[in-house]
């Protein structure tokens, strides 16, 4: 859990590369959770409007309890899950730290860019799948050529 001090100064800043704020939860944040996971990481706040201002989350109580079962079961990795109280109100803190193999949703991968979350596909999946395992297409086209020889 982050010291008061520096989450506070956290929380001042406006949505962007780490940082986004929902004003509820939806299942469909799963994704902006993959994304921080497979790019540098990130923290979503819950009970946050756009600009930062607290706005609460009235069901905070389940969801310290959903949160970090959904995340482990659905995406299989560890979040850190914290709550908070600003004037009465209270919000959570989902980060996510990065990780070094590729996270999936369902079969989808996801990755922040910028403030957005993007669905990779195509080439910019490819080219993040061999990223995450340490290869590049040198690597692929050289082990088919030896395979070949065999």
């Amino acid at each position: 859990m982050r010291p008061k001090r520096v989450l506070l100064e956290f929380l001042q800043m406006p949505e962007q590369q780490n940082i986004e704020y929902k004003q509820s939860w939806h299942d469909d944040y799963l994704k902006w959770v993959c994304g921080f996971a497979n790019a540098h990481g990130g923290t979503i706040f819950i009970g946050k409007d756009d600009d930062g201002k607290t706005v609460g989350v009235a069901d905070y109580k389940k969801l310290m309890d959903d949160l970090p079962n959904k995340i482990r079961d659905v995406l299989g990795i560890m979040a850190e899950v914290n709550l908070h109280e600003e004037d009465g109100l209270y919000f959570i803190e989902i980060i996510t730290p990065p990780y070094s193999v590729p996270i999936s949703l369902r079969g989808s991968y996801y990755y922040r860019s910028g403030s957005t979350k993007q669905e990779l596909k195509g080439n910019a999946l490819l080219e993040f799948l061999l990223r995450k395992s340490g290869k590049t297409w040198d690597d692929v086209a050289r082990a088919a050529r030896h395979a070949c020889r065999y």
